[in-house]
């Protein structure tokens, strides 16, 4: 079966669908990054169920979304091959049970393809898969071609999967990704702050240091020396945050600075993490999920790039700022020097850039609210 799409923004195919599943199975910025796409969908279809597949436990940043009935999650099954099957299985029923007559494939991948194909909708969208991929044009009953990017001031992160819808005629106006927080996790984030002995209302940062890849990060030591010129001039805490494994990977940076840094890596949800950054005076951090995070709660970053493209993901401003190495090779979209997995442009960036960076802002900031820095 094909169904047959119109361009126009006016599409009358779409009142049809009732319910429309969208499979997003990239990582935690890809979730953050899709916000639009969900209320573009919502918007074109207003009285259609919208869900979300995500990896589990990305569901939780969208849990409070009202654009979207269900969040589906999938999970990384490991196990026994008998385990494996029985999760599977299990999992494949709640698919068909949920009865989707619309799924679209936000991403290239072969297990949104094959999805797709097992969730038995008879509309199946997807993108235009590698050329080893050439069976996914059987998983599918509609795959797009020729895709083209929004012009700014489109967002360009979204646009990664904002375009595919815009090919069906679904589009939306505002297209700055944002993350609704539950009254659940912004009292147990308050919880937090209050347990470690942060006072309501005082200004404080968040920092999230770590990237998945090391190509993308900066040292410790330069962390600690930022952390500590925020303490000396304003006396305000940094508030360390991320995974269990970033928690043991900062400990080098907390030590000997517990009276101005706070460690809460691994004690939240990503649900209770974004309620944490939405709460803070400033997010710092390198090119990771955190910036997407920090961005679509409503919180000012400043966020250090290497060989990645910022232009390719993310809107500079004067509540968003960007902080590179001058070289001219930047950015090289490499990973590491020669594919080398070491970027010589986030180890030779020194610390004053971003110290003013964060001085900067903090001056400001801090003027705004009536607050004198010590």
């Amino acid at each position: 079966m094909v169904v047959v799409f119109s361009n126009s923004p006016n599409n009358q195919a779409l009142p049809e669908f009732q319910n429309i599943l969208l499979i997003q199975l990239g990582d935690i910025g890809d979730v953050v990054l899709t916000t639009p796409t969900i209320r573009a969908v919502k918007e074109s279809c207003p009285k259609a169920r919208v869900s979300i597949l995500v990896f589990k436990p990305y569901g939780s940043l969208l849990a409070a979304d009202s654009n979207l009935y269900q969040v589906v999650e999938a999970t990384r099954v490991t196990g026994t091959l008998f385990s494996r099957l029985r999760e599977y299985s299990a999992f494949v029923r709640q698919l068909r049970r949920a009865r989707y007559d619309l799924v679209i494939d936000l991403r290239t991948g072969d297990r949104g393809a094959i999805l797709s194909y097992i969730s038995g909708a008879p509309a199946r969208v997807g993108r235009p898969a590698g050329s080893n991929q050439f069976w996914h044009k059987f998983l599918y009953t509609n795959i797009l071609q020729d895709i083209e990017a929004a012009p700014p001031p489109a967002h360009p992160g979204a646009d990664q999967s904002l375009r595919i819808v815009r090919a069906l005629g679904i589009d939306t106006d505002d297209t700055l990704p944002k993350l609704f927080i539950s009254a659940q996790d912004r009292i147990r984030a308050k919880e937090l702050l209050k347990d470690y002995g942060l006072v309501r209302d005082a200004p404080w940062i968040t920092l999230n240091p770590y990237s998945r890849w090391r190509y993308k990060e900066w040292s410790n030591d330069k962390w600690g020396k930022v952390i500590d010129q925020v303490w000396d001039i304003f006396r305000i805490p940094t508030v360390l945050i991320g995974s269990a494994e970033e928690a043991v990977a900062g400990r080098t940076i907390v030590a000997n600075r517990e009276d101005h840094l706070i460690n809460l890596a691994g004690l939240t949800t990503l649900g209770e993490l974004a309620a944490l950054i939405s709460m803070s005076t400033l997010h710092l951090g390198v090119d990771s999920a955190a910036p997407h995070i920090a961005s679509a709660v409503g919180a000012a970053t400043i966020t250090i790039h290497g060989p990645t493209d910022w232009r390719a993901w993310r809107i500079a401003s004067d509540q968003h700022k960007i902080v590179s190495a001058s070289m001219p090779c930047v950015p090289c979209n490499m990973k590491g020097c020669n594919g080398s997995g070491i970027s010589q442009c986030m180890d030779n960036l020194d610390v004053e850039p971003v110290i003013d960076a964060v001085v900067d802002f903090l001056k400001a900031r801090l003027d705004h609210i009536d607050l004198d820095p010590l």
